[in-house]
């Protein structure tokens, strides 16, 4: 009965000793979790009002209240006599080892975070990646999903999208277009070149400035070979819309007036 009474009384002394460390321990963690919500709420504010993107004021908002939280859980934690080195060994050990099993969820969910950063396009883009063109329906911390213009949904790695060549097509109101030509040899170029900037400055969407032009680039096999280029305002006019009347329209005129664009030929001479 003594040594149960001493074991009670040595109890009792522990905890009224360690009670205002336990104090000051719930403290700090009480007015950690009041200043991350506090902060968070200062940081999503003043994103707002520099119109940031949605995203990323949500993203930085939180990324804001986890630090604070953490921060002031190992304060407390200390406060106790908490063995936190010891702790964060164990917690290094297991991350390592569970981060080498996951190492491409790892990968997707750090490019997610970087892509929401960086913003190398937003929802609703048209972009061209890893071989699909079509628009940015999401974007998540595991992968960014597409929808193609033939009608797919594709949902690519976050990881192959930070390392691949991106290509937006709606960040500028804005694109050249291009199309490739040949007409016979003996042709009046400067006719041919003249024809073909008056139909395609004549198409609706086509800017003036910069102006179309026209180069010739080589004597091909059958036919002088050039190319039309042109800006289109793609706020305006569809794209693909307009390098398809473009193209009509420029078969037509050549046809009106004459103007030949080869077959491939070859001449062959028979000698006895």
């Amino acid at each position: 009965m003594t040594n149960i009474s001493v074991t009670l009384q040595e109890m009792l002394a522990g905890f009224l000793a360690s009670l205002p460390h336990l104090v000051v321990s719930l403290l700090i963690f009480i007015v950690t979790l009041y200043l991350a919500g506090l902060l968070a709420r200062v940081v999503r504010k003043a994103m707002e009002l520099r119109n940031s993107d949605h995203e990323i004021t949500i993203l930085i908002s939180q990324i804001t209240r986890w630090t604070i939280l953490i921060l002031g859980v190992v304060i407390a934690l200390e406060q106790i006599g908490f063995d936190l080195t010891a702790f964060l060994a164990g917690v290094g050990i297991l991350g390592f080892t569970v981060g080498f099993a996951l190492q491409d969820v790892s990968k997707n969910f750090v490019s997610g975070l970087l892509l929401l950063l960086e913003q190398p396009f937003d929802i609703g883009d048209d972009i061209e990646i890893g071989g699909y063109i079509g628009t940015v329906a999401n974007v998540d911390i595991r992968a960014t999903e597409l929808y193609t213009y033939d009608g797919q949904n594709v949902l690519i790695p976050n990881g192959d999208v930070f390392t691949q060549p991106i290509k937006n097509y709606s960040r500028y109101d804005k694109r050249r277009a291009e199309i490739k030509l040949g007409v016979a040899y003996g042709s009046d170029l400067e006719f041919v070149k003249q024809t073909t900037l008056e139909v395609v400055s004549a198409l609706e969407g086509v800017l003036a400035d910069p102006a179309p032009y026209v180069l010739y680039k080589n004597f091909g096999e059958s036919s002088v070979d050039f190319r039309s280029y042109f800006w289109v305002d793609v706020a305006k006019a569809d794209f693909s819309g307009v390098l398809d009347a473009a193209i009509i329209r420029i078969n037509n005129a050549f046809v009106e007036k004459g103007i030949e664009m080869p077959y491939p030929t070859q001449t062959v001479h028979l000698v006895k």
